[in-house]
């Protein structure tokens, strides 16, 4: 009788430990696909730093780099933050000609993981949004 007592307080000591570690476990992050990416760039002869949006697939110039986003995933905000791009630089040279100098994700959280490496412009993405102001779209 003692032994069965110990096997049914195994098993439900068991039981107990495998509901606790499922409910610890974090849950999928949901990815928010976002129509807009904004972006910093930085000119580092004259020091200017400003801050551009652009669409998904449309291309903005900053000085010689043209700046394309793909994709713009962020998590809600009920989630740890996690704002991530892939992205197309490409520098226009003096002869006209265009030179792809970047492709792959951004990482807001960490913008020096996958900088643009150009001598005189500095890119990073900032935020991934549903809106924007300076082009014109509110939010859906």
């Amino acid at each position: 009788m003692a032994i069965s007592a110990v096997k049914r307080l195994i098993l439900m000591v068991a039981a107990l430990a495998t509901v606790t570690l499922l409910a610890t476990q974090p849950a999928s992050a949901q990815r928010i696909n976002n129509p807009i990416a904004e972006f910093t760039g930085l000119d580092k002869i004259t020091g200017r730093i400003i801050k551009f949006d652009v669409l998904i697939d449309e291309t903005v110039q900053f000085g010689a780099l043209q700046v394309t986003p793909r994709v713009c995933y962020s998590r809600p905000t009920t989630e740890a933050p996690k704002t991530t791009s892939f992205v197309e630089v490409d520098e226009v040279t003096l002869d006209a000609k265009i030179k792809r100098i970047f492709t792959g994700w951004m990482f807001a959280a960490s913008p020096g993981l996958n900088a643009v490496e150009h001598p005189v412009y500095d890119v990073w993405l900032t935020n991934c949004k549903q809106s924007s102001e300076e082009l014109g779209i509110a939010n859906q």
